[in-house]
Formats: structure tokens, sequence, C-alpha cells
């Protein structure tokens, strides 16, 4: 039986990865970065909670997320590497299209982030 992925803009997580699309979100073993409390340690939804952000698309400090040492972090590097996403491109994407596209892509591509190239 195959999941169904909504395209939920509340399912966007704030560093430009879809919450939606997570295995662990559609199982119901992970609320989603928004409401999952236990996800403190994270600076990128801390930063983003206290600036009552969406997601660091809505940030006008930084131009580019890879000039935001919040966002471009060693631990969001390595888990770039380790799972082969860009979170900053899917924050790109975010500026561009806007929220219900990013989550409308995602959702039709069952994608949780968006891939290195």
């Amino acid at each position: 039986m195959e999941k169904i992925i909504s395209n939920d803009v509340k399912q966007i997580s704030f560093c430009g990865l879809y919450c939606g699309a997570c295995n662990k979100f559609i199982n119901g073993k992970c609320p989603g970065c928004a409401e999952n409390a236990k996800a403190s340690w994270c600076k990128v939804r801390s930063c983003n909670l206290d600036h009552n952000y969406k997601s660091c698309a809505d940030c006008t400090q930084f131009s580019d997320t890879k000039d935001c040492k919040t966002h471009n972090n060693f631990i969001s590097k390595a888990f770039g590497v380790i799972f082969g996403s860009d979170r900053a491109a899917g924050i790109a994407l975010i500026k561009e299209k806007g929220y219900q596209s990013f989550a409308d892509y995602m959702a039709n591509n069952k994608l949780q982030a968006i891939k290195r190239k």
C-alpha cells in the first residue's frame, strides 16, 4: 500500500526540506519540523522561530543561505553530503515559486529534499 504524500505548506521545514515526504512523518513517528519540540537542538529551527519566519526563505538578512552560518553550518553540510540533499536549493525554490508551488513539487515528486547536483 503506497503512502499518500500531501502537498501541505505546513510540512515545509524551516531549512528547505519537505517533512510531508519523510517516512517518519508519514508513519506518525515525527510531527514535522515546526511541531517537533524535541528538535530544540536545531539552530535553524530556533532562528526561524525567533524571527517568526515560515522558513529561511523569509529571511531578509541573507540573500543566499550559503552566506548564513546558521543555515550553512558543519552539521547541515554533513547531512547534505550523507543524504545527498541540497537544502539551499529548496529555499531558493521557495523564494522563486512560493510555498505552495514548493509543496506541490515536493509532494508530486515524492521528495523530502532537493537532490545535490
